[in-house]
């Protein structure tokens, strides 16, 4: 029965005039909807409840996950160890800014953390950004030769091949 209403959908949609995509029809009709662009959390920042011990340790398993499952190897490193280290001490107000922090996009936090470009004022005062930037450069310091790090508000990694090796080559990157 509902491999005919199945059929019947898809050809309705495939015999329309209307340009349609039939892949969004048939999600619309199997599975809940989805709105673009929301937050990964379930949960909202403003609704946090740390007085109840259970939800207190799903809230952290889940924040814990979102930290190291990034997709973003730097990131899953550098956010994962520090939300791993600091989130039994996080108070609401930290574990708010923590999720607001989880919410960035990659490239744009990778970036701010890292110090290659300067983050808006908004992030810039997050106190859990502060403190994983802090990290952060306290480990370029101790780990790294100043000479091996790009300036502040330059990019770290041009490609692999700057130098140009030989005449009529490209000057910068593997172009």
């Amino acid at each position: 029965m509902a491999s005919f209403h199945l059929r019947r959908l898809v050809s309705s949609v495939l015999n329309s005039r209307v340009q349609t995509n039939p892949l969004l029809t048939f999600r619309c009709f199997c599975s809940p909807p989805v709105t673009p662009f929301t937050s990964h959390a379930s949960y909202d920042p403003n609704s946090i409840h740390l007085s109840n011990q259970e939800s207190k340790r799903r809230l952290f398993n889940r924040l814990l996950y979102r930290s190291k499952q990034r997709g973003f190897l730097e990131l899953d490193l550098v956010l994962g160890k520090w939300v791993e280290d600091n989130i039994h001490s996080l108070d609401e107000y930290r574990v708010r800014a923590l999720i607001l922090l989880l919410d960035l996009e990659n490239p744009d936090l990778w970036k701010w953390i890292s110090g290659q470009e300067q983050p808006p004022e908004s992030i810039h005062i997050n106190p859990v950004f502060a403190a994983v930037r802090e990290g952060v450069m306290k480990n370029l310091e101790s780990h790294s030769a100043p000479e091996t790090r790009a300036t502040p508000g330059k990019p770290w990694v041009r490609g692999w091949d700057d130098i140009k090796k030989f005449p009529g080559g490209s000057i910068t990157g593997n172009q």
